[in-house]
């Protein structure tokens, strides 16, 4: 094995990867994952219990309202699709670790550089999501639907942990040991 220092923030940006895909794979896709419950719907990142997949939507009623569908707001339904880039990238940071731990130090480089671009994803998918659905839970909960968070918040949350300790563990491997411990017989 070229690098055993890697192994751990593979293990880590691994971990966040697969994190990740579940808060992508939200509502509407898969129901029981989401970043916001209400009485029959659930949101997630490419809509909400009911309606197509797609990138961007509007809140329906009677969570919807001028505020949230109109503006910025509403732009940041489109934001949402960071997480799954920000899965992209881990994976990416995956498949380099593999390299890295199996053959050369530069997979264990590479896996640092994307790792961390995928952590600045993350944080920043991360604060707008939970903006978009903070500002949406306070709305709702002020007009008296019953409105709770959802589980995806805490799955992209314990992926950008998980790629911050990988990050550091991968830039850390890459000054681990990558000589094999040959004997020669003489």
């Amino acid at each position: 094995m070229a690098a055993g220092a890697a192994i751990p923030g593979l293990f880590f940006v691994f971990a966040a990867m697969v994190l990740l895909i579940f808060a992508s794979v939200s509502a509407p896709t898969w129901n029981r994952i989401s970043f916001l419950d209400t009485p029959g719907t659930n949101f997630g990142v490419f809509g909400y219990t009911g309606s197509q997949t797609h990138i961007g939507y509007q809140f329906p009623s009677p969570i919807g309202d001028g505020k949230l569908n109109g503006g910025s707001l509403h732009n940041l339904t489109f934001a949402l699709i960071l997480i799954p880039i920000a899965a992209g990238l881990s994976g990416l940071a995956f498949l380099f670790g593999i390299c890295g731990a199996a053959y050369h130090r530069t997979g264990t480089v590479f896996m640092s550089i994307i790792s961390a671009l995928a952590l600045l994803v993350t944080l920043v998918g991360w604060v707008l999501e939970m903006a978009l659905f903070g500002i949406a839970h306070h709305d709702a909960s002020k007009r008296g639907i019953d409105v709770k968070w959802g589980n995806a918040n805490w799955l992209v949350l314990g992926a950008l942990v998980s790629l911050a300790v990988g990050f550091v563990l991968a830039t850390c491997g890459i000054f681990g040991s990558y000589r094999s411990n040959r004997r020669t017989s003489y």
